[in-house]
């Protein structure tokens, strides 16, 4: 008989407890003890999304994958949902997109997905030595409880050691411990096996006796205390999109935070670059005031748009540019630019553009899912340290963009990179690829300055976590026990008729 993966599952007491954090840190621990792993969440929600062999998956379960060291797969994030609107999202199912799942009522998908997912959850659990699961939201929630397909049912189904995970930070550490606990059916709570207090500030020895009188309460003993960390340098599962880091003396950095703003993880290498002041910025002062202007990428570009000219954005993205200050699209930013957006197909949504770069984008049906290596052309300008420089990154649109003639008068505009996927039109450097800033030679041209490696990063996660956690309660997670066993005897229960939503208050 085939033997399956010891399972071990992250779950939180609330969105951002540092579910993905700690489960990428676990997936290089176990990784470097020579195991075979693999990471897992069934369901995510989030516009950060990274190109795979067959299409996309949440960039989180990317990043968990290098942990791993092993090659990213749609099946360790079967179902992704975008959201594009406050009660609309993009369904990507195994890679692609699935507007039919899009299109159905949100309680009754999850009769739909649920062999997926859990065809995909035993397939990692045979090839694998470790699976380490991310949870999403909270496994507590209780109106959506009976048809949970990314928590503690799959918590069941894999027999998984699962952590329990607040962000102490917050406050009300505790109590979120406990009742999420006891929320928890018996056979749930079973598989609980820690507690994790996150992102704690001060003497660790304050925290007694709280420790103690949660396990007096639950059984469950803590874990361990992880310390505030914040330049652990992971990409957060949906990064900062307000507020700023002005320390440094360094070039200004302003990226426009518009409400649909999408693959914003590739910027976390800036945060990482000596004396770089990086602003998240949603009002006109700052994008004069910064000496390099981003524009990202948006999951619904027409709405961004409308949204840059309501709150008064578009004049100070022209002024700059007509001043031949640097500015970068990426993108959708790109598409923004251009002189118009199209829709025939109803993907996306029709607009005109800022008319700044002769481009006209037309959205069709099907995305563009790429990954490769790139090479700059010559560029000009502020932009000339690129010229000739290759780097990996990736494509992920449904955009097509060409380029217009130009009047005569107008500036030339250049083609940045080939096949119609970077153009530089004098300040401008529109681009159509995403992780630019993940490339240390891009990196050193553009700031003079060598960040440390996603290695560095992903090896000293692990070193984090098991210096503060320890190596011994870690590998003991992956002993079988009986609470583990009998807890999955349930877990290939089908759904009720009209089950509820499997998307609903989960934020992936």
């Amino acid at each position: 008989m085939t033997q399956r993966a010891a399972a071990v599952m992250v779950c939180g007491t609330t969105s951002g407890a540092g579910k993905s954090f700690l489960a990428t840190a676990l997936a290089r621990f176990y990784a470097r003890q020579g195991l075979r792993v693999a990471p897992f969440k069934a369901q995510n929600m989030s516009n950060n999304a990274r190109v795979v062999a067959d299409g996309e998956i949440g960039s989180a379960q990317y990043f968990q994958a290098l942990a791993a060291s092993c090659v990213p797969h749609v099946r360790m994030n079967p179902v992704l949902l975008k959201p594009e609107r406050d009660t609309h999202s993009q369904v990507v199912l195994l890679g692609q997109r699935d507007d039919q799942l899009a299109a159905m009522e949100w309680r009754a998908r999850a009769a739909a997905l649920w062999p997926v997912v859990r065809e995909c959850l035993e397939e990692l659990l045979l090839q694998h030595d470790v699976l380490v699961i991310e949870g999403a939201g909270s496994p507590a929630e209780i109106n959506l409880h009976a048809s949970d397909i990314v928590n503690m049912r799959i918590a069941r189904a894999a027999c998984a050691a699962t952590l329990l995970v607040t962000d102490i930070d917050r406050g009300g550490a505790f109590a979120h411990l406990y009742g999420t606990h006891q929320l928890l059916p018996a056979t749930e709570r079973a598989l609980i096996r820690g507690f994790v207090l996150n992102r704690f500030r001060g003497d660790a020895r304050l925290l007694a006796p709280g420790p103690q009188q949660l396990q007096e309460l639950t059984g469950v003993p803590t874990l361990g205390v992880l310390p505030f960390w914040p330049g652990h340098g992971l990409p957060e599962e949906d990064g900062p999109v307000d507020g700023h880091d002005d320390d440094g003396s360094g070039p200004r950095i302003a990226i426009v935070s518009y409400p649909h703003i999408s693959n914003l993880d590739e910027f976390a290498p800036l945060r990482r670059v000596p004396g770089v002041r990086l602003r998240w910025v949603r009002s006109a002062q700052p994008i004069a005031e910064a000496d390099l202007v981003i524009l990202p990428g948006s999951k619904h570009v027409a709405s961004d748009l409308a949204w840059l000219r309501a709150r008064g954005l578009a004049g100070p993205i022209l002024e700059r540019i007509r001043e031949h200050r640097p500015t970068l699209a990426l993108c959708g930013g790109l598409q923004m630019l251009g002189r118009a957006l199209r829709d025939p197909h109803g993907v996306e949504g029709a607009a005109e553009g800022l008319d700044v770069l002769p481009l006209h984008t037309e959205y069709g049906p099907r995305k563009r899912c790429v990954r490769g290596r790139y090479t700059f052309n010559a560029l000009q300008g502020c932009w000339q340290p690129l010229s000739g420089l290759s780097f990996d990154a990736y494509e992920i649109r449904h955009g097509a963009t060409q380029a217009l003639p130009q009047a005569r008068e107008a500036p030339p505009m250049h083609a940045a990179l080939a096949d119609q996927v970077g153009w530089q039109f004098g300040s401008v450097l529109a681009l159509y690829t995403h992780g630019l800033f993940e490339n240390s030679t891009v990196m050193h041209a553009l700031f003079g300055a060598h960040t440390a490696t996603l290695e560095d990063t992903l090896n000293g996660l692990a070193d984090f976590v098991e210096q503060h956690l320890g190596r011994e309660p870690l590998l003991e997670l992956l002993a079988p026990t009986p609470a583990r066993a009998a807890a999955r005897s349930d877990g290939v229960q089908r759904l009720p008729e009209g089950a509820a939503a499997v998307s609903g208050t989960h934020p992936g």
